[in-house]
């Protein structure tokens, strides 16, 4: 579904990501993992739009989307749920959800059977439906912004720091409902994620970025069992 040959992406004249590649299949959770600063945030923004690359290829579908207007990369089936949430504060929850189907054809239909989807994953979206985004607790917020990005019905969902702040009980339930929207509603994910174990808990394959390369890859059994991978990201 998704290929990246030898991607270079500077800020100015700061090379961010050195030549990477790599590649994520249809029905996958795909998870890169490193630390601040290794480029994974850098590599969701160019796939999505809202960087362009300085070299390689960035292919979805069988299309070069490198370089093209983000608007477009959505409406090839696209969803990017960015670090920090995002949600538009003063709108309702409503309003938020509705704005994550806004270049779909089929509205009426995506509010029929985007909104089952979200609210039955999300149930206090639905309970706070006519509430000020602003006004929601962090993982509230953060479950509305992954189910603004489910509302475009995206063939792959980029989702950058989803535990980001979050209290560990929270944490839990974004990765338990991040494995659900894979194993049974079939969502093709790209996670970008520093806690290491829950990214390769739910991850079937990951990627280790450092400094801007991809410093090893594998099935995330087989990581999380690396000695490397221990002592460096999971604390043992």
């Amino acid at each position: 579904m998704l290929n990246i040959e030898s991607l270079e992406v500077c800020y100015g004249v700061i090379p961010a990501i050195k030549g990477i590649s790599l590649n994520v299949r249809a029905g996958e959770i795909v998870s890169l993992i490193g630390a601040n600063g290794a480029g994974k945030t850098t590599a969701l923004k160019t796939i999505s739009g809202l960087l362009k690359p300085g070299k390689g290829r960035v292919v979805f579908d069988g299309q070069d989307i490198g370089g093209r207007p983000a608007h477009e990369i959505v409406a090839l089936g696209v969803s990017h749920v960015p670090e920090g949430r995002g949600v538009f504060a003063n709108l309702t929850v409503m309003e938020n959800l509705m704005l994550g189907a806004y270049l779909r054809k089929d509205k009426d239909k995506a509010r029929a059977e985007e909104l089952e989807v979200v609210f039955e994953k999300f149930p206090r979206l639905k309970e706070r439906a006519r509430q000020i985004a602003g006004t929601l607790s962090g993982g509230e917020q953060q479950m509305l912004a992954i189910g603004r990005g489910l509302m475009g019905k995206p063939k792959l969902l980029l989702l950058d720091e989803p535990s980001m702040g979050l209290a560990p009980l929270l944490v839990q339930e974004i990765f338990r409902t991040i494995k659900e929207l894979n194993e049974k509603n079939g969502c093709t994910i790209l996670l970008v994620e520093q806690n290491a174990r829950m990214a390769l808990s739910v991850a079937h394959r990951a990627y280790v970025l450092e400094t801007g390369e991809i410093a090893m890859s594998g099935q995330s059994s087989e990581l999380l069992d690396n000695q490397e991978i221990k002592k460096a990201y999971l604390g043992y």
